[in-house]
């Protein structure tokens, strides 16, 4: 879709996309089937940004991301594959801290893991804590005192997750270099991009700066905001502007980021 609208739409702002907000790894790792750039790209805005936190089974061995460290035995965190939530935390625990999971992969969703997680075929799982906070299971499970959080990526901590220490206080504390934390905030941006929305290339200015209002305005609309309270979901906005300031500072990593940033990803 995103080669669409990069090479084949016409630049009249009449077509626009909404791809994966980690669509920009695809570039940034040299995948064949990218024949885009992203930073050429007119973004328009975007919705539903993600803060990150890996949840436990509270009956698990292990109660802190200390007792990961220390323990001879690696929980099991299921995912769906390469691009999963779980993978993507799991990865940034590693190199950020030194973090060792096992990644039990190939369930065909999230619905799934958590049924695996309730099974105690797996400990646990990375998801958004939007969505961790927004629907079943984890309503009960709240209620039961079923799950444990173990650790949230946001710049700040979430008052939803009391518990769970923010991942830049842990690497302050470990003292983590600063390749590896670029390293996060490549990976971390594929969920704080939320789902963005962009136009062809060459899109005349004025038609970008039109497109851009409209998306704000409809984000802000009673109607919008209300189905969004009913569904509990958070309507953060981006503005374009922000988009392609977060698409800028993330393509431009020195080699060796990159280059750990492929390693974790295969």
């Amino acid at each position: 879709m995103i080669n669409y609208v990069y090479g084949v739409a016409k630049p009249d702002g009449l077509t626009l996309g909404m791809p994966g907000s980690g669509i920009y790894l695809d570039q940034m790792l040299g995948r064949k089937e990218a024949t885009f750039d992203v930073r050429k790209l007119h973004w328009l805005g975007s919705v539903d940004q993600r803060d990150l936190m890996l949840y436990m089974k509270a009956d698990a061995p292990w109660k802190s991301i200390e007792d990961i460290l220390s323990s001879k035995e690696a929980p099991k965190c299921g995912s769906t594959g390469t691009s999963d939530l779980t993978t993507i935390v799991n990865n940034i625990l590693e190199e950020t801290l030194g973090v060792k999971f096992q990644e039990v992969r190939g369930y065909p969703g999230g619905i799934e893991i958590d049924l695996a997680l309730e099974k105690g075929e797996i400990h646990c799982r990375g998801t958004g804590i939007t969505t961790h906070f927004a629907r079943e299971p984890y309503f009960t499970w709240h209620k039961s005192g079923f799950d444990r959080h173990i650790v949230q990526t946001g710049a700040k901590k979430d008052p939803r997750l009391p518990d769970a220490p923010v991942l830049i206080d842990l690497m302050d504390k470990k003292k983590t270099p600063a390749t590896s934390r670029n390293v996060a905030k490549v990976l971390l941006a594929s969920a704080t991009l939320g789902r963005p929305i962009m136009v062809t290339p060459g899109t005349p200015v004025d038609r970008v700066a039109l497109l851009r209002d409209a998306l704000s305005k409809t984000f802000k609309d009673p109607a919008v905001v209300e189905e969004a309270k009913k569904a509990r979901l958070d309507l953060e906005v981006l503005t374009g502007a922000e988009v392609e300031r977060q698409i800028r500072d993330v393509m431009n990593q020195p080699k060796d980021v990159i280059e750990r940033v492929l390693k974790l990803s295969q």
